[in-house]
């Protein structure tokens, strides 16, 4: 018998775990309809992108991205705000390190990469600044800016590329290689994992420790909970919205940055596959835990890495994986509309 306490220690365990296991049954049964065996489709789906070397290694590579841009929602949410612009921010990180790799040469790679890695996240940051101003000064809805902040950033980036930035003679839109000295260290030789993958872990540890260790993060959770009280404790609203609409912007940026200096060498008009729209459901399926986060963009990685083997293996076609990922957000938001329903109920 749980004790409401407990219910509440372990709600944001067990909720994202039981909707991942219903959307994998909800998945075997869509691949049963395509024909398929389901136990071989998940079979060659996570030994590929878990337990191979080269598979995990780009398991982890996808992962980079997810984990930066899903910490990037986590921190505006706390704040109560809905940075749905991580995608757009991915691009503009990925512009800002491709610049500094393009353009600046004869560095030291140990200046150049913190470098291209530091203008990536002033790049993204000022994304996301800009619907943080608006809805801190101006009170314009903040889903509806970074929305709108995507379309402008990939089709700058569009531009950019098959423009000013295209490399001489390229078959498609795509800038030239950036230096060497821009590169980010490869950590499992003869894979794709980069360094990206530590910097995104580091800096999990590093925001979990700001919000639940700092007098900042208090201040960001004040605001999220309360702004009206927060401001009677005397905490700027506006300033908090805004800091971490820019953070949440870095946060993102650094995924593109990662995205140009470790995976692609250059910049590409597809930077992100949608990565920014994934970390959405990633922050809202681990319930507000940095911990969550990076296991749930562990399992959104590993289906977008082994999602090709599964379709060479089983002949299951890759929407499958899409579809698995729909319903895994599906079932915890029905969880949280049932835990709201409940909690409303109480208090009457």
């Amino acid at each position: 018998m749980f004790t409401d306490n407990k219910l509440k220690i372990l709600l944001p365990i067990l909720s994202p775990l039981i909707a991942i296991v219903l959307a994998l049954l909800v998945g075997a049964g869509l691949i049963l309809l395509a024909g398929a065996n389901p136990i071989v489709a998940y079979t060659a789906l996570f030994q590929e992108s878990l337990s191979s070397y080269f598979g995990f290694g780009n398991t982890l590579t996808k992962m980079t991205p997810l984990l930066f841009t899903s910490l990037g929602v986590l921190v505006a949410l706390r704040a109560g705000q809905f940075n749905i612009g991580g995608e757009g921010q991915i691009y503009l990180g990925a512009l800002g390190s491709s610049l500094i790799g393009l353009y600046i040469q004869g560095l030291p790679a140990l200046i150049h990469i913190p470098l291209a890695l530091f203008v990536g996240f002033i790049f993204g940051a000022v994304w996301g600044l800009i619907p943080g101003y608006l809805k801190a000064i101006k009170g314009v809805n903040e889903v509806i800016t970074t929305l709108l902040l995507n379309y402008i950033a990939i089709n700058l980036i569009s531009y950019l590329v098959q423009n000013p930035l295209k490399a001489p003679a390229a078959p498609s839109p795509y800038s030239p290689l950036i230096a060497k000295t821009a590169q980010l260290p490869i950590i499992l030789p003869g894979s794709l994992a980069h360094a990206g993958i530590l910097l995104a872990l580091i800096t999990a540890v590093v925001l979990w420790i700001l919000l639940v260790r700092s007098p900042l993060g208090y201040q960001i959770s004040a605001v999220g909970f309360n702004p009206i009280a927060a401001r009677y404790a005397k905490i700027s609203v506006e300033h908090t919205i805004m800091l971490v609409m820019g953070l949440a912007g870095g946060l993102a940026g650094l995924g593109g940055a990662c995205e140009v200096m470790g995976l692609k060498y250059r910049l590409f008009e597809q930077v992100s596959p949608g990565y920014g729209f994934d970390a959405i459901a990633i922050a809202f399926l681990s319930r507000g835990s940095i911990l969550g986060v990076v296991f749930i963009s562990l399992f959104f990685a590993s289906l977008r890495s082994g999602a090709n083997i599964m379709q060479r293996s089983a002949g299951v076609p890759v929407t499958i994986v899409y579809a698995i990922q729909g319903f895994t957000v599906l079932f915890i938001a029905i969880a949280l509309a049932l835990e709201y329903r409940k909690q409303v109920t109480r208090d009457r």
